[in-house]
C-alpha cells in the first residue's frame, strides 16, 4: 500500500498515539495489580503473624490453632478447582472480579466480627480469594504486558512488599485482635481500589473475556490435561513446595517463640527474614528469568534455596539468619512455575490445567497443617520443623526428573 508523506505522517502519529495509550494502559493495569498484591502478600502473612494473638484470644491448643490454617488451605482447593474452570467458561475477568469481591469480603468479616468460627470462614475465602488472583494474574500477563516474565517477578516482589511488612512491621507490634482489625480495614480501603481500577481498564480488553466458546468442541476436557504426565509431576513438585515456603509463613513465628524461646521482636524476624529475601530476590532475579529462560531460572534458584534452607533448618540457631539466602533463591520459585504450566498445556486449557493442578497440590498444604498440630503435641516443634526441608529437596528432585524426562510443547 503507497502512503504519501502527508498520510505517512499521520499514519506515525496514530501509532505513536496508539503505542503511548498501550503504554498508559500497562502501567494502569501494573498500579492496580501492585496495590492487589501489597494486601494478598500481607493477608497471606498475617495468620502466621497473628497465630500466637488468635491462641491466647480464643484459649486454642495446636491443633485447634493448625485447623485454622488448614481451613485457608481448604479454600484454595476449592477455589482453585471451580474458579479455573469458571474462567475458561465465562472469562477470566469476570472471575477475577468476582474472587476481589469474595477477598473484600472476607476481610470486612475479620472486622465485623470476633469469633473463632467466623475467624475459620473467613481465612477459607481469604486464602481462597488471594491464591485464585495470584493464578490468574499469571494468565492474564501475557494478554495485558509486553514483558510478561519479568512484570509478574516484580509484582510478586510488590508482594514479598505486603508479606514483609505484615512480619517485619506488624509482627513487632501485633498485641491485640483489634490490632487485626485495623489492619484488615486499611486492606479494604486498597483492594476496593485495586478492584474499582482494573474494572475500567478492563471494559474493552477482549483477551480478558470468554476465550473458548466460540465452537463446542473446543470445551474443555478434562482428559486432555489428565493424560499428560506432566500434570502429576506438577502436583508434587508445587505440593512439595507449599509445605516448606507455607510452613515458615505459618509456624516460624510460633516455632522461634514457643520451642527456641526468642522474644518476639527476634522471633518475628525469622520470617521476615525469609521473605525479604524472596521479595528482593523476585526484583533482583527477573530480569534473569527472560535471558536464562523460565526453565534454567528455576532449576538454579530451586537448587540454591534448597542447599541454604536445609543448612539452615538442620543446624539451627545462628545459622537462621541465612533465611535471607535461602529466600533469595526461592523468590521466582512460585510465580515462574506458574507460568512454567503454560509451557506444558495448550493455550485453550491452560487456565483449567494451572488452577487444577494448584488445587490438588493445596492438599498437601491441608493434610500438613491437618497433621502438623499433633506432630508438634507429640514430637515438639524440633523434630516436626524437619518436615520442611525434606519437602523441599523432594521438589527439587521431582522439578529436575520432569525437565529431564519431559520437553515444552510451545513457548511465552
Amino acid at each position: 500500500m503507497y502512503l504519501d508523506k502527508k498520510e505517512k505522517k499521520l499514519y506515525n502519529k496514530n501509532e505513536l498515539n496508539r503505542g503511548l495509550t498501550m503504554k498508559k494502559k500497562e502501567i494502569g493495569f501494573y498500579i492496580a495489580f501492585a496495590l492487589m498484591m501489597v494486601c494478598l502478600g500481607c493477608s497471606d502473612a498475617l495468620r502466621g503473624v497473628f497465630a500466637p494473638i488468635f491462641q491466647s484470644h480464643y484459649q486454642l491448643n495446636a491443633s485447634m490453632l493448625s485447623l485454622i490454617i488448614t481451613i485457608s488451605y481448604a479454600g484454595n482447593f476449592v477455589f482453585m478447582l471451580i474458579g479455573s474452570r469458571l474462567s475458561d467458561e465465562f472469562g477470566i475477568r469476570k472471575v477475577f472480579i468476582a474472587s476481589m469481591l469474595c477477598w473484600i469480603a472476607a476481610m470486612a468479616l475479620y472486622v465485623v466480627t470476633d469469633s473463632y468460627i467466623t475467624l475459620v470462614i473467613g481465612v477459607f475465602f481469604a486464602m481462597g480469594g488471594s491464591t485464585l488472583l495470584n493464578m490468574m494474574l499469571n494468565i492474564m500477563s501475557p494478554i495485558l504486558f509486553l514483558a510478561p516474565a519479568t512484570i509478574v517477578n516484580t509484582l510478586f516482589f510488590v508482594q514479598g512488599i505486603g508479606t514483609t511488612f505484615a512480619q517485619g512491621i506488624v509482627g513487632r507490634f501485633a498485641n491485640s485482635i483489634s490490632y487485626w482489625k485495623y489492619i484488615n480495614l486499611g486492606m479494604i480501603i486498597m483492594g476496593i481500589l485495586s478492584l474499582v481500577l482494573f474494572i475500567t481498564l478492563s471494559k474493552n480488553e477482549k483477551g480478558l473475556s470468554k476465550s473458548n466458546t466460540t465452537n463446542e468442541k473446543e470445551k474443555v476436557n478434562y482428559k486432555d490435561i489428565l493424560s499428560n504426565p506432566v500434570f502429576y509431576m506438577f502436583i508434587l513438585i508445587f505440593g512439595f513446595y507449599f509445605v516448606a515456603e507455607h510452613g515458615i509463613m505459618n509456624w516460624m513465628n510460633i516455632y522461634c517463640q514457643t520451642w527456641l524461646h526468642m522474644e518476639l521482636s527476634k522471633a518475628s524476624l525469622m520470617p521476615t527474614l525469609f521473605f525479604g529475601g524472596i521479595m528482593i530476590g523476585r526484583l533482583v532475579i527477573a530480569p534473569f528469568v527472560t535471558k536464562l529462560g523460565i526453565q534454567k531460572s528455576l532449576l538454579y534458584c530451586l537448587l540454591m534455596g534448597t542447599i541454604i534452607f536445609t543448612i539452615t533448618m538442620v543446624i539451627g540457631g545462628s545459622t537462621l539468619y541465612l533465611l535471607i539466602l535461602a529466600g533469595l533463591g526461592f523468590s521466582i520459585v512460585y510465580p515462574t512455575m506458574t507460568m512454567c504450566i503454560q509451557l506444558y498445556f495448550p493455550q485453550n486449557i491452560v487456565t483449567t490445567a494451572s488452577g487444577t493442578i494448584l488445587s490438588v497440590a493445596t492438599l498437601f498444604d491441608i493434610l500438613f497443617n491437618a497433621i502438623f498440630g499433633m506432630v508438634i503435641d507429640k514430637v515438639g516443634y524440633g523434630l516436626g520443623m524437619m518436615i520442611l526441608p525434606i519437602s523441599a529437596i523432594l521438589c527439587v528432585l521431582f522439578y529436575i526428573f520432569m525437565m529431564k524426562r519431559y520437553k515444552p510443547i510451545r513457548k511465552i
